[in-house]
C-alpha cells in the first residue's frame, strides 16, 4: 500500500452512518466464527486505513484516536517518513536472520538505543518482536547474570501473557486462570497507589509502606533477598489503571536493589519511547534501572521489541537466547525513522499536549462526581471513575459505559484496570484535536452522572 493511499484529510471524526454501520456489521459477523474468542474487542470498530490520529473504518466513518493501538503508533498511523521507511527496506531485504548474521542497521538502531537509555554505562541491546518477548528475555538475563532464581513484581502488574511475562503479571485473574502452574519464585507486592492505597498502604504514605513492607516483610518473611534475580516494574502501570510509580519509590527501590545485588528491570513497554514527555518514564525520578524493556512505540506498529542493559549486565553466551524475527529489517527501518521523529519534536509534543489535557482537566475532580482522579505524564493520562468521591467506590460499568459512549461520538479510548480511562493518543497530536476529544469526555461524563 502506498503512502498517498491512507490520506484521510479532517483532522476531527466525521461518521456518515450509525456504528456500527452495515459493512462493519458484517464484518465483525464473520470475524466471530473464525477468529480466536480470547481477544477483548470493546467495540464494534473496524479499521480500513489511518492517518496520523484518525482512522477510517470500513463504511467510511472516521475516527479521531486516543488509543493508538495500545499506546503502539508513536508517530500516527502510517506516517508518511516511517511508511516510506518501511517501503525502502522491504524492496532491499525483508529478512535476514540477526542470531545468525549481521546487518548494519542492528547496530545503527542498538547503538541509538544505547544512547537514550538511562544510565552513563555503555549499553547492550537485545532485540525481539513483542513486549511479552522482551520481558521473556529480560527474565532470563537477570537469571543468568545474577545466578539467582527469585523475582519480585507488582500487584496490578501487566507484563504479558506469555507463561514467564504471566507469572509476573497480576493485573486480572481472568489472565491466569486455565493455565496451571506458572514459573515458580515469582513474588508479588503492592503497588504505591497514591490514590486508593490498597492492601494496607496508605495512599499518603504510598512510598514508604511499600518500600517498608518489602524490606520488613517480602524479605523477612518470604524470600532472601540474595536469591531474587530482579525486581520488575512498570513505572506507569498499564492495564494497573496508568498509576505512576511516585519518584521518592523509584528511587528507594534502586536503593535496595544496589544495596542486596538486585537487578532492577523497569517495564516501559507502554511508558516508553517518549510517551510521557520524556524517553522513558523512568527519567522523570533520575532513576538508572539495569535493564529496561522497550516495545510498542519503539517501530510506529511494526513488530519490534529491545531489551536494553548494562554491557556488564548482558553478558551471556553465544546460544544462550535468540529470536529468528527480532530485529527484522523492515521493523528496524520503522524504528530509526520512529526515533528519528520522536527526537526531531514528537517527545517535546507529547510534553506540551499533554500539560495542555492535564490543565483542561484539572478541576474534574471538583466538577464531576464521578470522577474520582485524573492523572499521569505526557500523553499516557489515566482518569479515575467511582461511584463516590468519599469512599472511592469503584465504578466499572460507568467506565465502560462512557467508553462506549466515546465511541458514537467518534472518539477511541479505552479502559485501564478496573474503573480508569486511559488517554495514550499518538504522540503527534495537537491542541485542536485534544481539545475535541476533553470537551467530548466532559460532556459524556456529565451525561451519564445525570442518567445516575
Amino acid at each position: 500500500m502506498q503512502a498517498t493511499d491512507t490520506k484521510i484529510e479532517p483532522k476531527l471524526p466525521n461518521l456518515v452512518t450509525p456504528l456500527p454501520g452495515p459493512k462493519a456489521k458484517a464484518s465483525v459477523d464473520r470475524d466471530q466464527k473464525v477468529v480466536s474468542p480470547s481477544y477483548t474487542r470493546d467495540y464494534p470498530l473496524v479499521a480500513t486505513r489511518g492517518r496520523g490520529a484518525m482512522i477510517e473504518d470500513v463504511d467510511g466513518n472516521t475516527f479521531l484516536d486516543f488509543a493508538a493501538g495500545i499506546a503502539v503508533v508513536a508517530t500516527g498511523h502510517c506516517h508518511p517518513e516511517v511508511v516510506a521507511a518501511i517501503q525502502k527496506q522491504a524492496a532491499e531485504l525483508i529478512h535476514m536472520s540477526g542470531t545468525d548474521f549481521y546487518y548494519p542497521n542492528m547496530a545503527e538502531l542498538a547503538e541509538k538505543l544505547g544512547a537514550i537509555a538511562p544510565g552513563k554505562e555503555a549499553k547492550r541491546v537485545y532485540f525481539g518482536n513483542s513486549g511479552a518477548e522482551a520481558i521473556e528475555a529480560a527474565i532470563k538475563l537477570a537469571k543468568y547474570h545474577t545466578k539467582r532464581d527469585k523475582l519480585i513484581a507488582f500487584h496490578g502488574a501487566f507484563h504479558g501473557r506469555t507463561m514467564g511475562a504471566l507469572s509476573l503479571t497480576a493485573s486480572r485473574s481472568i489472565q491466569r486462570k486455565g493455565f496451571g502452574t506458572l514459573l515458580s519464585g515469582v513474588f508479588h507486592m503492592p503497588f504505591p497507589d497514591t490514590y486508593r492505597g490498597t492492601y494496607g498502604i496508605r495512599p499518603e504514605h504510598a512510598s514508604a509502606d511499600c518500600l517498608s513492607y518489602l524490606e520488613n516483610e517480602l524479605f523477612r518473611r518470604r524470600v532472601d533477598p540474595d536469591e531474587v534475580a530482579g525486581i520488575f516494574i512498570e513505572p506507569i502501570q498499564g492495564e494497573g489503571g496508568y498509576l505512576p510509580a511516585p519518584a521518592e519509590f523509584l528511587e528507594g527501590l534502586e536503593r535496595i536493589c544496589r544495596k542486596h545485588g538486585i537487578l532492577l528491570v523497569a517495564d516501559e513497554v507502554q511508558s516508553g519511547m517518549g510517551r510521557t514527555g520524556k524517553w522513558w518514564a523512568v527519567d522523570h525520578a533520575g532513576v538508572e534501572p539495569d535493564i529496561v524493556c522497550t516495545a510498542k512505540g519503539i517501530a510506529s506498529g511494526m513488530p519490534l521489541s529491545a531489551v536494553i542493559a548494562r554491557a556488564s549486565v548482558m553478558n551471556w553466551v553465544p546460544g544462550a537466547h535468540a529470536s529468528t524475527f527480532g530485529g527484522n529489517p523492515v521493523c528496524i527501518a520503522a524504528s530509526l525513522a520512529t526515533i528519528r521523529l520522536v527526537e526531531e519534536g514528537y517527545i517535546q509534543n507529547a510534553a506540551r499536549v499533554g500539560d495542555f489535557i492535564m490543565k483542561k482537566t484539572s478541576d474534574w475532580t471538583k466538577r464531576h462526581k464521578i470522577v474520582g482522579e485524573v492523572r499521569g505524564k505526557g500523553l499516557m493520562i489515566g482518569i479515575e471513575f467511582v461511584r463516590n468521591q468519599e469512599t472511592k467506590e469503584k465504578a466499572p460499568d460507568l467506565r465502560n459505559k462512557i467508553v462506549q459512549m466515546a465511541f458514537q461520538k467518534g472518539l477511541l479510548v479505552l479502559g485501564s484496570g478496573d474503573t480508569t480511562l486511559r488517554i495514550c493518543p499518538p504522540l503527534m497530536i495537537d491542541e485542536e484535536q485534544a481539545e475535541f476529544a476533553i470537551r467530548t469526555l466532559d460532556g459524556i461524563i456529565g451525561e451519564v452522572e445525570r442518567s445516575i
